[in-house]
């Protein structure tokens, strides 16, 4: 069984077929009849065509007429929510989060759940598929994808972690195999980064279109959005500032078996093992933020100081990219006040002031369900797309052995 990336290109659908016109529909560039004909140059017949075949497959609804500018009314097309569900599951160091979305992103139903810190896949992923399993029986609609973050690297082909040192039961492990029998339709793997910043983009939450979005929780990293489209890397590692050297850091030891990392002077594992060593009762990243937003003195100071040292290593990519925005997720955003207090102090103190002049931050859209929502995202946007509704057309259904990026 081959496994999808969430980057597949849409080169494989024809110019202006059917799929073309969805996602024209679904990106909101357009939304009647008459739109799709003015940008895609195709006659009046030849968008029915495609329209009622996309009515037909019962992924379009027509809506109200709208207000006419003249001549016949325009119709509206709508992406049909209840068409289908996507299946997302959110998997980190200590927890677990499963759900299930429509169509359009939202959110039917969803849980967390706790486990021993680093467990197996063996003991993690039975219960992912328990749960998700529960879920669909309450569920109509039938599945279309699965979306699942890992920290770390990943191999979207594979389906399986790549040497996370957050993870390190699960390298090289195919996830796929527990899935067999759950739901037979693609699997898209995502690193926890980029899944954030997916969940941005579809909140429509970035604007403008280039921005970091900082996962800033037991590690750091930072999805990268140029263009208004997520950066990968050549080996889908892009975006792993946590194990960039900082000079505070020096001889310092990093749960990746180096030593001098950002991770190990501002990683939240590290931020709660000092203050543990300091008599804090914290047992994890999350708890350090609760006690922040308490107003307990020294988890407060812990936050706005990890913030600043990221901001000292961010300044640099920041410098680079010219985003516009910087969005702050993971188990330290509730602390958010604190946190990006430091975070500003460290980049203005080494960006340039062209780079940091107009430079928002913002705490990310869906809080702490924020990866969970971009799990459901990159799988919508990979079965959603041009060439998978021109396949969905064509075939009746989609399994899920699908094409390779």
């Amino acid at each position: 069984m081959r496994v999808s990336s969430e980057t597949e290109p849409s080169g494989s659908s024809a110019p202006a077929s059917a799929g073309v016109l969805f996602g024209l529909l679904r990106s909101g560039r357009a939304s009647t009849r008459t739109d799709l004909r003015a940008l895609t140059g195709l006659s009046r017949t030849a968008v029915t065509v495609r329209v009622q075949a996309l009515l037909g497959a019962g992924v379009l609804l027509s809506g109200g007429d709208r207000a006419s500018t003249g001549g016949r009314p325009a119709g509206s097309l709508v992406l049909n929510a209840g068409a289908g569900v996507v299946l997302a599951a959110a998997i980190g160091r200590s927890r677990s989060q499963v759900g299930v979305f429509d169509l359009v992103g939202t959110e039917l139903v969803s849980d967390s759940v706790e486990h021993a810190a680093g467990s197996p896949p063996g003991d993690v992923m039975p219960d992912v598929v328990r749960r998700l399993r529960a879920m669909l029986r309450a569920i109509d609609p039938e599945p279309w994808a699965i979306g699942i973050s890992l920290p770390g690297a990943v191999d979207p082909v594979r389906g399986c972690s790549l040497d996370s040192p957050v993870l390190p039961g699960w390298d090289g492990v195919p996830l796929s195999d527990w899935l067999d029998g759950l739901a037979e339709v693609p699997l898209v793997i995502a690193n926890d980064a980029h899944v954030l910043a997916q969940s941005e983009m579809l909140a429509g939450a970035l604007r403008p279109t280039d921005a970091l979005v900082l996962k800033a929780s037991t590690g750091i990293s930072v999805g990268i959005v140029a263009d208004g489209h997520v950066l990968h890397g050549s080996r889908g590692g892009a975006g792993d500032l946590g194990h960039v050297k900082h000079e505070a850091a020096v001889g310092m030891p990093c749960r990746c078996g180096s030593t001098g990392c950002l991770e190990a002077i501002a990683g939240g594992w590290a931020v709660v093992e000092r203050l543990r060593a300091e008599g804090l009762e914290v047992g994890h990243v999350r708890e350090l933020a609760a006690a922040a937003l308490r107003g307990d003195p020294r988890a407060r100071a812990a936050a706005r100081e990890s913030g600043r040292v990221v901001g000292e290593v961010l300044a640099g990519v920041i410098t680079v990219l010219d985003p516009g925005t910087v969005v702050v997720g993971g188990d330290l955003a509730p602390a958010f006040d604190q946190y990006v207090a430091g975070l500003r102090e460290g980049v203005y103190g080494r960006t340039s002031a062209f780079a940091a002049r107009d430079l928002m931050f913002h705490p990310a859209t869906f809080g702490e369900r924020a990866g969970l929502v971009g799990c459901a995202a990159v799988a919508l946007d990979h079965v959603l797309s041009p060439g998978h509704i021109d396949l969905r057309l064509s075939s009746g259904r989609q399994s899920r052995e699908t094409i390779d990026a």
